[in-house]
């Protein structure tokens, strides 16, 4: 099968997220000029650089109650920082619980009874129990083709390390097994890992 997506598929949905998977999930948490938090979860998320640490996540559509995006990168505009907290298999529920279409005056977090904690390095809130946190400063905007689709990137200027996710000095997944995004309404999540080296190491 080839097609071209300005023609369409001809499929009961579109395959284009679950051809790119499986996805990172950003979790993101942020707090708005007002004092407002938010947390809502990205697919569309990686790291793209080393030194200094990067990362970048994307958003697509819009709400009703925002201008042209979301309430997240409203509030990254308006305050310049964000929270990424990676998401563990055991936390699949309530992520999913904070995905919702809701008003900009509800409180994710609050209404799925996660626990907060204060970043250090910048005046946000974080996923208190989560594996891992990487406060990050918005570093630029960038305006997508289509409609309402915008890419924000972030330098990384914290990072939270849940104690029991270190084994012998280094962060192991297998402890809390990170849940992905596939396509259409799926997920995964790591249980194994393997090891390779690349040529010359």
């Amino acid at each position: 099968m080839f097609y071209r997506p300005k023609d369409g598929h001809g499929l009961p949905h579109n395959p284009f997220s679950a051809i790119v998977s499986p996805r990172p999930i950003a979790w993101i948490s942020t707090r708005g000029a007002d004092g407002s938090e938010n947390l809502a979860p990205y697919s569309f998320f990686n790291a793209v650089a080393y030194s200094p640490p990067q990362v970048m996540f994307a958003t697509t559509g819009k709400k009703h109650d925002r201008e042209g995006t979301k309430d997240t990168l409203s509030n990254i505009r308006d305050t310049g920082v964000f929270a990424v907290n990676i998401v563990e298999y055991a936390q699949r529920e309530v992520m999913n619980l904070t995905s919702g279409p809701w008003d900009k005056d509800v409180d994710e977090a609050e209404m799925a009874g996660i626990e907060r904690a204060e970043c250090e390095t910048i005046p946000c809130s974080r996923v208190a129990n989560a594996p891992a946190t990487l406060e990050c400063r918005l570093t630029q905007i960038v305006e997508l083709g289509g409609s309402n689709n915008l890419a924000a990137f972030g330098e990384v200027t914290g990072i939270h390390l849940r104690d029991d996710c270190l084994r012998d000095g280094i962060f192991d997944v297998t402890r809390y097994q990170p849940l992905a995004r596939l396509g259409y309404r799926d997920f995964t999540h790591v249980a194994e890992v393997f090891t390779m080296k690349r040529p010359g190491e």
